[in-house]
């Protein structure tokens, strides 16, 4: 096998083993959890939303809300786990409701031929849960992790101004549409237009990324690096990349749930 496909066949190894969906939800430590399912005209089928709303009452009106995108090969419930819900309960009052969309196997997130991704997020996802649940539609945070780490700095540059923070966690980026996994985008045109290490290099772009906190981390062992650190190093020291011990995986990510939580509820709590 030629180097580059071997490459590429250990990556998406790494990303199947990391991302896979989860078993039985934990304990949820007094949050409620609910699926909901309904029928998305921006994907054109029947999609679910896991939503996570913490115990007792926000003191101050409704509830922020996270947006958290999965990764490749993992779905709405696979990071219904344990230290997600513990860290969820220690932030109190200041916890967001947490939504967690299933966005299938390999949509990267963005809008392409086979369903406007990041329409079924921002135009579905979003006011759906905010009336169910009574959040504040106007105090939104998006973040994911891998696959969802993409989709969240895809949206980021798409929708300046929308979010009040952004998580990229181990984001799945490449510098060129040689080095993406099968099945990432539709065709390398696809590539070129969702580009978002080219976009974070424009001024637009690091503009809108700007306009919110931006938080990206990875793992120091995480085979995404080079890209990551292409994207960081594209907004010439207007955000960094935060490393960890760790890899691509999900050893990594409910290590690092006691963090990232609480980067999303202060920027929220900030937010107005």
């Amino acid at each position: 096998m030629p180097r580059s496909l071997l490459a590429v066949a250990v990556l998406l190894a790494l990303v199947a083993a990391g991302c896979g969906g989860a078993d039985a939800p934990a304990d949820p430590q007094g949050a409620h959890v609910t699926r909901l399912s309904f029928d998305s005209a921006a994907v054109g089928r029947t999609e679910h939303v896991t939503v996570v709303v913490p115990p007792g009452r926000a003191p101050h009106g409704p509830r922020p809300l996270l947006v958290f995108l999965h990764g490749r090969g993992a779905d709405d419930r696979s990071y219904l786990d344990a230290p997600m819900f513990a860290a969820l309960r220690r932030l109190g009052a200041r916890a967001p409701i947490v939504a967690f969309p299933d966005g299938g196997d390999h949509s990267y997130w963005h809008d392409r031929a086979d369903g406007a991704w990041s329409r079924y997020v921002t135009d579905e996802v979003i006011p759906r849960v905010t009336r169910r649940f009574h959040g504040d539609p106007r105090r939104v945070a998006i973040g994911g992790i891998s696959m969802g780490g993409f989709g969240a700095l895809d949206l980021a540059e798409r929708r300046a101004r929308r979010w009040c923070a952004v998580g990229a966690h181990s984001p799945a980026l490449w510098r060129t549409a040689g080095e993406t996994a099968d099945g990432a985008f539709d065709d390398a045109a696809d590539f070129a237009a969702h580009d978002v290490v080219a976009v974070a290099g424009t001024a637009a772009g690091a503009a809108a990324l700007r306009a919110q906190p931006l938080w990206i981390d990875a793992g120091d062992g995480d085979p995404f690096l080079p890209g990551d650190r292409a994207f960081v190093d594209a907004l010439h020291g207007t955000a960094r990349l935060d490393t960890a011990p760790g890899g691509h995986d999900d050893g990594y990510w409910s290590s690092r749930w006691k963090d990232y939580l609480p980067f999303y509820a202060a920027a929220l709590a900030r937010c107005r």
